[in-house]
């Protein structure tokens, strides 16, 4: 192993006399009398604007609010990376290291950070700048980076999404040296918010005389292999427009009102939003996001107007759907939950049906693989194929060899019968991604199929993804959802909490990532995932048999 040559800064409450005074230059905070200063993330210039203004101006209620469950687990797994990270970094050779104490108060933080920047420090860990209070600014990093050659610091950030993919063309660094070079393996992944986040804390490094001239940045993705180099003078203008724009509505400078996205369904402030919504019969409650915006560009502001639209997209329209949005609005003044496409509702049938879910932690594998299993209108017991053995694990590839032979099997077996066969899942992204991410990772192991076998299987006729189906067979007004579509097929789950989310926290307890592994979590985790092939199956069978008389044409809506 390599030894490091680390210089430690730890600058903490308990050691006050330890604080280089003389490199503490904080900006002056607000004198007596005076409201709270206004102060954002970057965090904030991606977000909803009217949401910025609420989250500023009733902190109270905001704080108020139980973290969600999902969003504590991703919360731990971006620590637990960061901290994978920095031990991983921290083997460079022959560098001086400065390791902020995280426990010390965010103003001890700040002048540690100063004081290792005006030391020349290689590399800081846990950098956190001092809050801009006249511009609004706040921000910190998980590692500066010196610039040898011209002064100064980059920023580089640690996350805990993809920042890359297969490809060419991305700027990268190793992460034993800043070193950027074009990478003939990867290609960007588009990530405004960490260009945003690096912009940020350019510009309050900036300030302080402590940016480097090159006007770049990194990011470490998930998974960790190098550091994606971001031009930040390619994203400074857009980044000073936004925010401005965001400190302005957070001030109460700038009016906002509240408007369908994407971010709706997890905020807390959507109930209140929404209720405002409907009682203006908004138009982004059935055509959200950009479409919205197009539409009041129109003259189009309420779902009324839209139900009585004659004629072509407005011309700012992007894409298809513009049919479907003036049917959904309809469908939403009838309060129906689907509007038929065609007279007839078709989707593909088999002798033999296995309807499969499977259960993902993370990007850390597939630990379960749920089937129901179908024949000349018999249905076989739930069967799972499983591992509980904490992820990652190498026991994951002996439950997807067992689960692939098996569903292979079973369909070879059908042929060879003269039987048709086929293979249902409901958004059929998460399996493939699983099918080909577990033949890559496991190859070579026993009963683990080649990527071309697998491609194979998901490109053939025999695996049939009902999400695909109902998009063809229906306009959906509350969204295409398993949890959405299946109840109108009259399916219900057992569980009432059950979900994506929910079931991340159920896994760990199951595995005992925090303790001992809970069994009880084990067996809720097999009735959700048995609940999720059920109602595939259920959904299917309705399309077949009820769909045609309880589902209106759109056209005559």
């Amino acid at each position: 192993m390599r030894r490091t040559i680390i210089s430690f800064i730890v600058i903490s409450s308990q050691d006050p006399q330890d604080q280089p005074q003389a490199a503490v230059a904080e900006l002056p905070p607000p004198t007596q009398g005076q409201s709270p200063p206004v102060l954002i993330d970057p965090r904030a210039l991606t977000s909803c604007r009217h949401r910025v203004h609420l989250d500023a101006a009733h902190p109270a209620a905001v704080a108020s609010v139980p973290e969600d469950v999902g969003v504590q687990q991703r919360r731990e797994a971006a620590r637990a990376h960061r901290e994978a990270m920095r031990q991983r970094l921290m083997d460079a050779d022959g560098l001086r290291w400065v390791v902020v104490d995280p426990a010390a108060p965010a103003r001890e933080r700040a002048a540690a950070t100063l004081a290792a920047c005006a030391d020349g420090a290689d590399r800081i860990w846990g950098a956190v700048l001092p809050l801009e209070f006249d511009t609004g600014r706040r921000g910190r990093a998980e590692l500066l980076v010196r610039d040898a050659e011209r002064g100064g610091y980059f920023p580089v950030i640690v996350v805990n999404h993809k920042v890359t993919d297969p490809g060419s063309g991305a700027v990268t660094s190793g992460l034993d040296a800043w070193e950027p070079a074009v990478d003939e393996t990867r290609k960007v992944r588009a990530q405004l918010r960490d260009q945003f986040r690096l912009a940020q804390l350019y510009r309050m490094l900036e300030r302080r005389g402590h940016a480097s001239p090159a006007m770049l940045g990194g990011a470490i993705g998930y998974g960790g292999e190098c550091i994606l180099v971001h031009d930040l003078a390619a994203v400074m203008d857009q980044y000073d427009e936004r925010f401005a724009d965001r400190i302005a509505v957070a001030r109460g400078e700038l009016a906002t009102v509240p408007s369908q996205i994407g971010e709706c369904r997890s905020c807390p402030w959507w109930d209140a939003c929404k209720a405002e919504l409907t009682q203006a019969r908004d138009v982004s409650l059935v055509a959200s996001g950009s479409r919205a915006d197009v539409l009041r560009a129109a003259g189009v502001d309420t779902i009324d107007a839209l139900a009585a639209w004659d004629g072509p997209a407005p011309e700012d329209w992007q894409g298809n759907g513009f049919a479907d949005s003036v049917v959904i609005a309809r469908a939403w003044l009838a309060g129906v939950p689907l509007a038929r496409r065609h007279e007839t509702v078709t989707v593909q049938r088999a002798d033999v049906e296995v309807d499969v879910d499977m259960e993902s932690y993370q990007e850390h594998g597939a630990y379960l693989w749920g089937t129901l299993l179908t024949e000349g209108g018999v249905t076989e017991p739930y069967r799972p194929f499983v591992t509980w053995d904490p992820l990652p694990t190498r026991d994951e590839a002996r439950s997807f060899a067992e689960f692939w032979n098996w569903l292979t099997g079973t369909l070879e077996a059908t042929l060879a019968q003269g039987k048709t066969f086929a293979a249902y899942c409901y958004s059929r992204a998460a399996e493939d991604k699983w099918l080909l991410d577990s033949a890559t990772r496991f190859a070579g192991m026993p009963g683990i199929p080649t990527v071309k076998q697998v491609r194979t299987f998901i490109d053939g006729p025999h695996w049939v993804d009902i999400y695909q189906a109902v998009g063809e067979q229906f306009v959906c007004p509350n969204g295409k959802g398993l949890k959405k579509i299946a109840p109108v097929a009259g399916f219900n789950w057992r569980d009432a909490e059950a979900g994506g989310e929910a079931s991340m926290s159920w896994y760990r307890e199951a595995v005992g990532y925090d303790g001992q592994p809970n069994l009880d979590q084990r067996e809720r985790l097999f009735v959700y995932n048995e609940d999720d092939v059920r109602a595939t199956k259920v959904l299917r069978e309705w399309m077949t048999e009820r769909a045609e008389a309880e589902i209106p044409l759109a056209s005559e809506l």
